[in-house]
Parts: C-alpha cells; sequence; structure tokens
C-alpha cells in the first residue's frame, strides 16, 4: 500500500470486534461477507480479545476465523491492520496482506481522491504504552509465553481473555476530541484519518483533517462501507439479526 494506493468504493471496513465467548458476532459478520464480497475488506485491528500469531492456545482457540478470513481472502483483497490485541500474524495466513503496527499508518486514497491514513490506533500513544507495545511483540517474549502457556494448558491465555471481558468497551472518553487534537501532530498530513481502537464512533475537524474514530463492532454491531458521496467517506451500516 501506497500514497498511490485507492481505497475502492464500497470496500468495507471494521474495527475492534473483541470476539470472545462473549461476544461471537463476528463470525457472523465473516459469514455475510463471504456471501456478498466487497471489492475490499479492511480488519482493523483488535477482531480478537486475544490472538497472538505465535501463541497456540489462541490460534487454536479461532482457526475457524483464521480459515474463514483466509477463504474470503480468495474472493477479494483483504487487509489484516494488527491491532494491541491481535498481532504477530502474517504466518496465519496465505490470502490475506497483514500490516504490522511498524508499517502503520498506510497513506492510501479515497475514491473522491482524497489522501488518506490507515491504522488501528496505537501507534502514538505515550511512552509506557509504546514501551509496552514493543515489549508484548518481542520475539523472545512471545516464545516464553507460548511455553508457559502450553504447560499450563492455556491458563495464560484463559486469564487474559477474562480480564479483557470485565472491561468496558463502550464507555465514552471524556474529551475526545481535545485529546486527539493534542495527538495527532505526530501523524502525517492529510484529508482524512480513519482509525479505531477508543472505540468512539466519532468524526470532526482538524486543522483541515478529517478525523474518524469507528465504533466498536463488539459494542454495536456496525461496520462501514466507503462511499464516493462528499457528505461522507464511510457509510455506517449494521451487520442484521444482531442487537448491540
Amino acid at each position: 500500500m501506497s500514497p498511490n494506493f485507492i481505497i475502492q468504493e464500497g470496500a468495507l471496513f471494521i474495527a475492534d470486534a473483541h470476539d470472545s465467548d462473549e461476544r461471537s458476532f463476528f463470525f457472523d459478520f465473516l459469514l455475510h461477507v463471504k456471501q456478498n464480497p466487497p471489492p475490499q475488506l479492511f480488519l482493523m485491528g483488535d477482531m480478537f480479545d486475544l490472538l497472538v500469531g505465535s501463541v497456540a492456545y489462541s490460534v487454536k482457540q479461532y482457526q475457524r476465523y483464521i480459515d474463514l478470513i483466509d477463504e474470503i481472502g480468495k474472493c477479494c483483497e483483504v487487509y489484516y491492520f494488527e491491532g494491541n490485541h491481535d498481532f504477530d500474524l502474517s504466518q496465519l495466513f496465505l490470502h490475506v496482506k497483514v500490516i504490522p503496527i511498524e508499517e502503520q499508518p498506510f497513506t492510501c486514497k479515497l475514491p473522491s481522491n482524497q489522501s488518506c491514513l490507515l491504522l488501528h490506533g496505537d501507534k502514538y500513544g505515550s511512552f509506557i504504552h509504546r514501551c509496552y507495545t514493543k515489549m508484548i511483540r518481542n520475539k523472545g517474549v512471545l516464545i516464553v509465553l507460548n511455553v508457559l502457556d502450553t504447560l499450563l494448558h492455556g491458563a495464560i491465555s484463559h486469564k487474559i481473555q477474562k480480564d479483557q471481558c470485565k472491561k468496558m468497551l463502550c464507555k465514552p472518553i471524556e474529551n475526545f476530541a481535545t485529546l486527539m487534537q493534542r495527538k495527532l501532530h505526530f501523524y502525517p498530513k492529510v484529508d482524512v484519518i480513519a482509525e479505531g481502537h477508543y472505540h468512539q464512533n466519532t468524526d470532526f475537524m482538524v486543522a483541515g483533517t478529517h478525523y474518524i474514530n469507528f465504533s466498536s463492532f463488539a459494542c454495536n454491531q456496525s461496520y462501514f462501507s466507503v462511499q464516493s458521496s462528499p457528505e461522507t467517506e464511510f457509510a455506517q451500516k449494521q451487520l442484521r439479526g444482531c442487537n448491540g
């Protein structure tokens, strides 16, 4: 992907599904997409509460999802932006372009020819957060984690997932626009920035840039379709049969 990469009209975006035993609508979404493939599918990170490619327990738990995503990749272009809950994924897919945090944000173009940045949203955090994200992706750390988790029959993964289920995913962030205005100077200058991570389902203008924060699919089973209309770049849609 590059500044010349064009997001096609009708492309679908979904962010922060946080799939778990308690939240399993993401598989229904994938089945819907397989039956009605768009030109492109963008998975914007945190699709699962925990999926790490080198941690065997999490891969086994979500193998049917992995297989289905790869099947969809045979029908349309699929881009998986790794998040802070799903990473080290490239070895899991044959037909999916995985975008690790090191390659985010990506600059591309919308059908309207506007320049656009895409990322999960956890790239430009505090110094402590940046250290944490680097540490949890360290190959040595992941090898040790997988060995311990295997010896404990998945107890570490299960504990992480259990703790995640207790989090309030749909909580509004107070003064979110102000907080993002302070952060956006780290981002390259473009017409549109689209990311997930914060679960706020909001957008606003900042110094001539249209900032879009996708809703969390876990909160309202909403996803987004790219439009060429000047009124909105990303039209929000609802997965039928699911109640948020």
